[in-house]
């Protein structure tokens, strides 16, 4: 289960508003990539707070009432499908880390990114750290941020383009999504860089 143990090194270097950041929807075929990143007290219990895979749709919406309520700051970080589509996915993703981190405020002082990648040139001193959304609280709390908030763009999306489901499959590639692309093509909010078609 995710601890303090990644903010409390920090914390004790002087560091005292520690953003964990992590993002939602890089092996997506449609909508954009989300990050959150989410800076928490020392004092913060939220139980149950953990990665956001590991929990259910109904879970994750009721810790993000609690990580909303308890948070020091919240920021949220989105690249379109057309930034996708330019950047590719990766330097994508790492551009929507560095805005969440730069809609926080407070700013933080310090990040901790989930993985094993960041942006350059960053405006921060940061550690990137492998299944860090297992390790860290901060971490933890940016999954589900990131997650429920591209979960409710994808509804939203969903109702314009009921076909492909992704009020259920929030744009990632599943049977009926292929389906639904081979039968009415692509959309303006599917990544044009992305291979549509399955495989054979």
């Amino acid at each position: 289960m995710p601890d303090f143990s990644l903010e409390k090194l920090r914390w004790n270097e002087g560091y005292h508003l520690v953003a964990g950041i992590d993002e939602a929807g890089r092996g997506c075929l449609a909508g954009p990539v989300v990050a959150a990143a989410v800076i928490l007290s020392p004092d913060t219990k939220i139980d149950g707070l953990n990665d956001s895979k590991k929990l259910s749709a109904t879970r994750r919406e009721g810790l993000l009432k609690e990580i909303q309520a308890e948070a020091n700051a919240i920021g949220v970080g989105v690249c379109s499908p057309a930034e996708i589509d330019e950047l590719n996915i990766l330097w994508a993703a790492m551009e929507a880390m560095r805005r969440a981190a730069a809609a926080c405020s407070p700013r933080p002082d310090f990040l901790l990114i989930d993985g094993n990648r960041s942006f350059p040139d960053s405006a921060w001193p940061l550690e990137t750290v492998v299944k860090g959304d297992q390790r860290s609280l901060s971490i933890a709390a940016a999954s589900i941020v990131a997650k429920v908030t591209r979960d409710h763009m994808m509804a939203l999306l969903h109702e314009e383009y009921p076909a492909f489901g992704w009020a259920g499959n929030a744009g990632y590639p599943t049977a009926a999504h292929y389906d639904a692309l081979h039968k009415h093509g692509p959309t303006p909010y599917h990544r044009q860089s992305f291979r549509l078609s399955r495989q054979s």
